[in-house]
């Protein structure tokens, strides 16, 4: 998310960073969010348990509110329903700090360092799902160094 604030900065990028939202009060980006003059929103998922629905009006609201066009996710580990993902179908970017396929999920650095490998990167994707509720990935772009 450093990366994004930094660039939103420049006088021609074509986006805004309207808000920062968390699930987590105790997220480092809310911190560099707020350094810079970005509104900052935290939802905490915990009260929510396992309904992720509940979670995600509340979620819904504070995009609402903010006049959200595009989510960009970076290191937000909770799940989205299918429902939410194909509201969001085409305007929801995910970024993971592997080469996907390669070291889904949890720890991708940790994964990346047992297996030996000698170039790492990240994988920015897509995320929608269809009208039976699937949940897919669209791999659209990646960088390794």
């Amino acid at each position: 998310m450093a990366a994004l604030i930094q660039a939103a900065a420049a006088e021609d990028f074509p986006a805004e960073i309207a808000v920062v939202i968390s699930n987590r009060a105790d997220a480092g980006g809310l911190e560099k969010a707020r350094a810079t003059g970005i509104p900052t929103v935290t939802i905490e998922s915990k009260p929510f348990g396992k309904d992720r629905a509940a979670f995600e009006t509340v979620l819904q609201s504070a995009l609402d509110e903010h006049r959200i066009d595009l989510i960009c996710l970076g290191g937000f580990m909770r799940l989205f329903t299918a429902k939410f993902v194909q509201h969001w179908y085409g305007r929801m970017l995910n970024i993971h700090p592997s080469l996907l396929p390669a070291f889904p999920g949890l720890d991708p650095h940790g994964q990346a360092l047992r297996a030996g490998v000698k170039i790492s990167g990240a994988t920015v994707h897509s995320s929608f799902g269809d009208r039976r509720g699937t949940y897919f990935d669209a791999g659209c772009g990646r960088g390794s160094r």
